[in-house]
C-alpha cells in the first residue's frame, strides 16, 4: 500500500482515526465441534468479543508469543520483528480493518524514516507480530458491529456458573422446607 503522511499515531488510550476500538488479545481457543482454532479479541472497556478463525500454525505463533516462549531458532514472525527493528521502523499499531465474505483483513501501521506506512496483512500475522513487538491492537468499529459477540463480564459468568452448580444440588425438598427423609403431611 502507499505510505500515508497525514495520519498521526494515536497516543495511548486514544481511539485511532477511522473509528477503531482498542482490543486485548484474550488468547487462542479451539472452536467445537469443528476443531478450528480462533484468536479471541476483547473490546477494552466493553463486553464484546471478536472471534477470528485462523490456521493451526498461526494459532501456535500467537499462543507461543502470549506465553513468552522463545523458539531455539527464529520463526517467521520473530524474523519479521527483527527485520522491522533493524530497519529502524516502528509498528504504531495493527488494526483488524475489514471483513468481507467472512474473511478478515488487517493493516500494520508503521513509521519508517518519519513516514507513515500502511501494510495489508492477515489478522493472524498482524496479531502475532503485535504481541512480539508489544504494539497496540485495534479493530474497526464496523467489524465489531458485524461480527462481534456480546458476553457478560467474567464476574457475571462466574456468578452464573456458581448458580448452575447450586441448582444441580437443589432438591424439591429444599424448596418445601422438608427433610428428604420426612413424609409430607397432607
Amino acid at each position: 500500500m502507499e505510505p500515508t503522511n497525514d495520519e498521526e499515531p494515536p497516543e495511548n488510550g486514544q481511539e485511532p482515526p477511522g473509528g477503531a476500538v482498542p482490543v486485548e488479545v484474550v488468547g487462542v481457543r479451539i472452536e467445537l465441534p469443528s476443531n478450528q482454532p480462533i484468536v479471541l479479541l476483547k473490546e477494552l472497556g466493553g463486553i464484546r468479543y471478536l472471534p477470528i478463525w485462523i490456521g493451526a500454525s498461526e494459532a501456535t505463533a500467537i499462543a507461543s508469543a502470549l506465553q513468552g516462549i522463545e523458539p531455539p531458532r527464529p520463526l517467521t514472525h520473530d524474523l519479521l520483528t527483527t527485520v522491522i527493528k533493524e530497519l529502524g521502523a516502528e509498528v504504531q499499531r495493527i488494526v483488524v480493518s475489514d471483513m468481507r465474505d467472512s474473511v478478515y483483513y488487517a493493516d500494520l501501521l508503521m513509521t519508517v524514516d518519519d513516514r507513515s506506512v500502511e501494510i495489508s496483512s492477515r489478522p493472524s500475522d498482524a496479531i502475532a507480530l503485535a504481541i512480539r513487538i508489544e504494539a497496540p491492537v485495534y479493530a474497526a468499529r464496523s467489524v465489531f458491529d458485524e461480527a462481534g459477540i456480546d458476553f457478560a463480564d467474567e464476574e457475571d459468568e462466574d456468578e452464573i456458573e456458581e448458580f448452575r452448580r447450586a441448582l444441580e444440588e437443589v432438591t424439591v425438598e429444599d424448596f418445601l422446607g422438608e427433610d428428604p427423609g420426612e413424609n409430607p403431611k397432607s
